[in-house]
């Protein structure tokens, strides 16, 4: 615990009341040997207990007490100096220690509720991440409904046996749509690149990247627009993307 902690705490309170367990106390204890500015706090703690308890002790001024001392002698009595009231000054230290416990109490209870206003505002937070992510969600699988999408699976190559991913292409608005659920993710530094390819002659075509792979849940992305195209491939490459597609990284590779 640092000196900011232990200050903001509230254990030098209990460690002036002697409430401390004893590792807690010695704790505390060592930290003020250490740290100036947690000893000046506890003498600001021991201070303002004093001064409590010394505004609900009993006062009498030595004006008063040299009066009735002089009015007592003409009568040829004798003066006794009478003890100090023990039971009301007990009670102003008990009264300043209820005092400080209400007031760390009160303190106490308003860091657990801010507490729990953080994890409330935490949980709803995510609540309202989710509910985005069911929006988008949701609008990306009525937009397969509705639009006129063809599937284009897309196998598993040399470099990636294993992949799998999909292409939905709408040929009456062009929009293109990759699932790459099937696909591990990428090593770091490293983006999948996606590619159109049309077949008399051989030319591929990039039309996205598949950016924040590992942040996007769906896997679902949204990549250029494709007018015409016999074949579908997605290649690994270095970030940022490559103008021609690295075939020894080709992953999957389908046609239309």
């Amino acid at each position: 615990m640092t000196k900011e902690e232990l200050i903001e705490s509230g254990k030098l309170e209990l460690y002036v009341y002697g409430s401390l367990a004893p590792d807690e106390q010695q704790e505390v204890h060592e930290m003020i040997l250490k740290h100036p500015e947690v000893k000046e706090e506890v003498d600001a703690i021991e201070n303002a207990l004093y001064r409590l308890s010394t505004y609900t002790s009993p006062y009498l001024s030595a004006r008063n007490y040299e009066r009735i001392k002089t009015a007592l002698n003409i009568g040829g009595g004798r003066v006794v100096n009478m003890r100090t009231n023990k039971i009301i000054t007990f009670i102003g230290y008990a009264a300043a220690v209820l005092l400080l416990v209400g007031i760390f109490s009160i303190y106490s209870k308003y860091n657990n509720l801010q507490e729990s206003f953080q994890v409330v505002s935490s949980e709803k937070r995510a609540m309202e991440t989710d509910m985005e992510k069911s929006k988008l969600e949701n609008a990306v699988f009525e937009e397969l409904r509705e639009g006129n999408f063809t599937r284009v699976t897309l196998a598993g190559q040399t470099a990636a046996p294993t992949s799998v991913a999909n292409v939905y292409w709408d040929k009456e608005s062009n929009s293109v749509m990759i699932d790459g659920k099937g696909l591990p993710e990428p090593p770091e530094g490293k983006v999948y690149q996606v590619w159109s390819l049309t077949m008399d002659p051989l030319t591929p075509t990039s039309i996205g990247l598949l950016d924040n792979f590992d942040e996007n849940d769906m896997k679902m992305f949204r990549v250029a627009n494709v007018t015409t195209a016999d074949a579908f491939g997605i290649t690994l490459e270095p970030a940022g993307g490559s103008e021609s597609p690295t075939m020894e990284q080709l992953y999957t590779l389908g046609k239309v």
